[in-house]
């Protein structure tokens, strides 16, 4: 095992295998979309490998495919299955969309997923077009569906939104009720490829907990895992459980122990820096595993103590969720 400069165990990889995405969340990217990179800018697959076995011979047991959509990205599920045949990875999880995951559930759960994070930000047809400006609601539901039935822990990611999906807090809490899903609320976040679009957050995440308890007033907080990036709690008699990640006020970092890899092969040691080591640069110039090592190594021992230290290093945020990686 591997720790950074603030003791904090790095065992966590967030891979972003594309950029692209099939959905155009306003809080995620601007209505047109992103300017997407050129196919030989993206980490091919064989260097994210490359990447992946690195990192593992340092103590990154824990991999989790993100995107944009991973599902766009053609051979996804052949990378998968090598990826969870290298030596040392022994938990593979992914974050979808759900638009195109339904007819691979059955795979993923052969090669050992036994986790995914589905986003879904409204149970109403209506809002999440307004939310997604696309129609792709029923495909989501059915891959919800589909996880449950193959025995897949599902967690449900919601972004909070004020003035679009506020009414939704309590149809999804209501989802714990007889499904087994931890329905996860997300504190919004500026990473939208504009740069924050609201002066002030106004739903933090103990807005969005005193909201649900005002219906639930019985919520009853659990303990929370290692490395938990939400506080969780429960409805009693309620199957699934309920948590609020604070993403913006960032309440987590102290235990932080994830690092991200952009689909262009950009290093994150923190959600909020601007990027500390392009891997892919010195990948394509001939960098052996051993200068692959010392050069993570370094940027490990530099990490930021938490998001907003990060944030101060950096100029306004103008990315897109989709090109960070979700």
């Amino acid at each position: 095992m591997i720790y950074d400069n603030h003791n904090r165990p790095i065992s966590y990889l967030r891979l972003a295998v594309t950029d692209r995405c099939n959905l155009r969340c306003f809080y995620c990217m601007p209505e047109e979309g992103i300017k997407y990179l050129p196919k030989h800018q993206l980490l091919t697959y064989e260097e994210m490998e490359r990447i992946v076995a690195v990192l593992a011979k340092l103590g990154v047991h824990k991999v989790r495919i993100t995107g944009g959509e991973p599902f766009v990205r053609a051979g996804l599920m052949d990378f998968l299955h090598r990826l969870a045949d290298i030596e040392g990875i022994n938990e593979l999880t992914l974050t979808t969309n759900g638009v195109l995951t339904a007819p691979h559930v059955a795979d993923l759960v052969k090669l050992g997923v036994r986790s995914v994070n589905l986003s879904l930000d409204t149970l109403d047809r209506e809002r999440f077009y307004q939310i997604t400006r696309r129609d792709e609601l029923p495909a989501v539901l059915k891959t919800l569906d589909a996880l449950l039935n193959a025995g897949v822990q599902t967690k449900i990611n919601a972004v909070v939104m004020d003035g679009q999906n506020i009414q939704d807090l309590i149809p999804l809490s209501e989802l714990t009720r007889d499904l087994p899903v931890d329905v996860r609320f997300i504190e919004e976040m500026p990473f939208n490829g504009e740069g924050s679009h609201y002066p002030v957050l106004h739903w933090t995440h103990r807005r969005i907990i005193d909201e649900i308890r005002a219906t639930y007033p019985d919520l009853t907080k659990l303990p929370d895992p290692p490395f938990s990036t939400s506080n969780t709690y429960q409805i009693p008699g309620h199957q699934g459980t309920i948590g609020v990640i604070a993403a913006f006020s960032r309440t987590f970092c102290g235990t932080c122990n994830r690092i991200r890899l952009t689909a262009q092969g950009t290093l994150k040691t923190c959600l909020y820096d601007n990027g500390v080591l392009d891997i892919r640069a010195l990948i394509r110039s001939g960098a052996s595993d051993d200068e692959l090592t010392a050069a993570f190594l370094k940027a490990f021992s530099l990490r930021p103590a938490n998001g907003f230290e990060a944030e101060q290093k950096r100029d306004v945020v103008t990315e897109s969720m989709s090109t960070i990686g979700g």
